[in-house]
């Protein structure tokens, strides 16, 4: 059960529960439904003079800093409820670092920061308290880096233990290099983006002075599709396949995608209480721009198969049920490879593929970008329009296709 919350004439309330915290975590209830969180600080008191009575008294010394994050006052769906959570254990996070800060400010205090660090357990620590859905990415960041410290003769010597001061522009320009050697499309982008975001965390943090990173970039052209597409024809190939122990939560899941263009990390927490069945539609939160984008909900139409696809909860009332229970994205991805080979599809293909194959396919088909934009739930054109250039990669390959002309 909630705890009840004591709300004062300021129509806010305390969240944090220890008297000795400072700051402490509070929210303010706003109009619109929302709660917008803050942090007391008590910064201690000093004599002054009553200007009225001339007598002396303690001035205390407050500050109140408004976060920028909110809470649903009254959440009413499981992605509200979710959101609540995620916000309010940033909310609890920034709190005891500013705690942190304070005391180091006022009482001279500072946590046992040892200035020997070795930066690969500070990136496995930073990963560990890590909370944000991206965590997969940011541990391939740390194993990349490890690997290329391992794989590049002048730096093997760092394989173990490298001092943050160690970590040079060279460094990180034969790092960018290694990068993108080994991974393919946005791959070295992204992994170098969350490189990056633990190198700012540690400046910020007093573990390392100056960014190495500075003027250092990985550019794609990101109106390239480089991932593979499965075709109509394909698609129905790996539909009639089937092989002995085959996970069919993986295979819903998957031919779901295909059909519905949704990323892994939506599909996972898809719930019953996302589809009408009345209207067939499906309503849901994107997970990677969720709460910081007007374009994260989306709706997509439903047919009969796909409904068939979905199923019912195993009880009316379990609407917070999930609809494909899956394991962790390694396996989803060892069992996706396994049934692609069983089908004779000689593609490389990742989760992510049925999302570029769903745009893909229906862009084929006739829908306009608009449309395709809106049912993947990008907030604009840009991205959309690399799945045109790829129609128009395969048209050009259907043209060369045919039987040479000779006059």
């Amino acid at each position: 059960m909630a705890a009840k919350k004591d709300f004062r004439a300021d129509n806010t309330y305390i969240i944090s529960t220890d008297s000795t915290d400072n700051p402490k975590l509070g929210a303010k209830v706003l109009s619109d439904g929302r709660e917008s969180l803050f942090l007391d600080f008590y910064l201690g008191f000093e004599m002054a003079i009553s200007s009225k009575s001339g007598k002396e008294y303690k001035k205390v010394n407050n500050k109140r800093e408004f976060l920028k994050l909110y809470l649903w006052q009254a959440p009413r769906t499981p992605f509200e409820r979710q959101q609540n959570k995620e916000t309010l254990e940033l909310a609890k996070k920034i709190r005891f670092e500013r705690g942190q800060e304070l005391l180091e400010s006022m009482e001279g205090y500072r946590l046992k920061k040892e200035r020997d660090i070795n930066f690969l357990d500070y990136f496995q620590a930073y990963i560990d308290k890590y909370t944000k859905k991206d965590i997969r990415m940011v541990e391939i960041a740390l194993k990349r880096f490890i690997d290329f410290l391992n794989d590049t003769p002048e730096y093997k010597k760092y394989a173990k233990k490298i001092k943050p001061e160690q970590i040079t522009k060279d460094m990180v320009e034969a790092f960018t290099e290694y990068l993108q050697g080994r991974s393919v499309g946005e791959g070295a982008k992204s992994i170098y983006a969350r490189f990056k975001k633990v190198i700012k965390y540690a400046i910020e943090h007093d573990a390392m002075l100056k960014n190495p990173c500075t003027g250092i970039t990985i550019k794609v052209d990101d109106q390239q599709l480089k991932k593979e597409v499965l075709s109509p024809e394909e698609i129905q190939q790996l539909i009639a396949t089937h092989y002995e122990h085959e996970n069919s939560n993986i295979r819903r899941a998957f031919i779901f995608c295909l059909y519905c263009g949704l990323r892994y990390c939506d599909v996972k927490d898809l719930t019953f209480a996302n589809v009408d069945f009345s209207n067939k539609l499906l309503k849901f939160e994107q997970n990677k721009t969720k709460g910081h984008s007007a374009s994260s909900g989306v709706v997509i139409p439903l047919n009969d198969g796909i409904l068939k696809l979905i199923g019912e909860p195993s009880d009316p009332d379990k609407r917070d049920e999930v609809i494909f229970p899956l394991p962790s994205y390694e396996m989803c991805l060892k069992a996706l490879r396994r049934w692609v080979k069983r089908a004779g599809i000689n593609k490389h293909i990742s989760w992510h593929c049925a999302r570029h194959s769903f745009a893909v396919n229906i862009l084929n088909n006739g829908a306009n970008i608009k449309t395709v934009a809106s049912l993947l739930g990008h907030s604009g054109l840009k991205h959309t329009e690399k799945y045109t250039r790829a129609i128009d990669s395969l048209k050009q390959e259907a043209i060369n296709s045919l039987p040479e002309l000779k006059l």
